[in-house]
């Protein structure tokens, strides 16, 4: 997205008291593609806070918080938290030396080292119920040596005003959609369904592992990423009788059904020994390395994010379109159709490319 569309985006859901936006790896990471935390708390023009990693080190975080600092103009970094701090005396040993080489940057406080912490899969945090009650554990252990009231000071800051719809318009479409999203399946962008709801005449949302199924008036059905090559997440679905035969029932009505990463898995023969709904011919595997991460684009001009560590068993399948980061040439197969029935790896924002999608949502 460019810089109005990012500004129309935060302003329209910043109906907070704060705001947090988290950055994704390192704060400049991402700059050559105009993605990075750097770009977007540009564009923004919010305050940053960096989270710096202080095992064994005091002075040598001083020269790192320079290069933050000095690397590319038009920062925003106006603090830092220490994490994996071993004592007190270790953070008074940081903190007076950060205070002695910058005016300009506030110390709001440190992180305990060896703390207890969350399970996670291999796409991230898996928080599940049980994980609830560590978690509230874990953020008072957090912010327990945290300056929260330095923090709300900082937090101030004016938004820039976008005067007009950065994105292009798309007209209200007669149709109703269901939305496939539940403990599985469980990426949604959130401005993607208040899009849908926006755009289409009705949204359902269906709630796979309950077994719920799908309306017989939808026209659309939208599978959203999430897990399902996992034995756990796979489980949670298998006996869902109700909801498969409301699937295939779509599917063989010649309707739509638009599917995000996991739902690409989950129309597709098999993952490894899981059998999935065989609506694509296609098998997975689950690999030890992931085969994408990062933004992506397309010859058809969609971008998106991908991140999985599933791939085709047979790579030699020919597909939709190639997914590729900078060079057309680099591209690997990464969505599938089969008549009505579409899946992709991409993660798409469908306010800014869905005049470009439409068309595997038979509009």
């Amino acid at each position: 997205m460019n810089e109005s569309q990012v500004n129309w985006i935060f302003n329209n859901y910043n109906d907070k008291d704060i705001a947090i936006l988290e950055g994704v790896m390192g704060f400049y990471d991402g700059m050559d593609k105009n993605a990075s935390a750097y770009n977007v708390t540009k564009f923004l023009n919010i305050p940053t806070i960096i989270i710096l990693d202080a095992s064994g080190s005091y002075i040598t975080l001083s020269a790192i918080i320079k290069g933050l600092k000095t690397y590319q103009e038009g920062n925003t970094i106006k603090a830092v938290v220490f994490n994996h701090v071993s004592s007190v005396g270790h953070f008074e040993l940081i903190r007076n030396q950060v205070l002695k080489d910058f005016d300009d940057v506030e110390v709001l406080g440190w992180i305990q080292n060896k703390l207890d912490t969350l399970e996670s899969t291999h796409l991230g945090l898996d928080l599940k119920d049980n994980e609830l009650n560590k978690l509230e554990i874990l953020s008072k252990e957090v912010l327990k040596n945290i300056d929260l009231e330095k923090l709300e000071k900082i937090a101030i800051f004016k938004t820039k005003e976008v005067l007009e719809y950065p994105f292009e318009k798309v007209e209200k479409i007669n149709k109703n959609i269901a939305l496939i999203n539940d403990e599985n399946f469980s990426f949604l962008y959130h401005d993607n369904l208040q899009f849908l709801r926006e755009t289409f005449n009705k949204v359902t949302i269906v709630n796979a592992i309950k077994n719920e199924t799908i309306p017989l008036d939808t026209d659309i059905v939208y599978i959203v990423g999430g897990y399902i090559e996992t034995k756990n997440a796979y489980e949670k679905v298998e006996n869902s009788k109700d909801f498969k035969d409301s699937l295939l029932n779509h599917a063989k009505s010649n309707k739509a059904i638009y599917a995000e990463c996991a739902g690409l898995l989950f129309l597709s023969n098999r993952v490894d020994d899981k059998k999935m709904m065989g609506l694509l011919d296609l098998d997975f595997t689950l690999a030890k390395r992931f085969s994408r991460m990062g933004y992506y684009q397309n010859e058809l001009g969609i971008t998106g994010h991908a991140f999985h560590y599933t791939k085709l068993i047979d790579e030699s399948k020919v597909g939709e379109y190639k997914l590729y980061k900078k060079d057309p040439k680099d591209g690997t197969y990464a969505a599938f159709k089969n008549g009505n029935i579409f899946g992709t790896y991409l993660h798409t924002m469908l306010r800014n490319n869905f005049n470009k999608i439409k068309r595997y949502f038979l509009i």
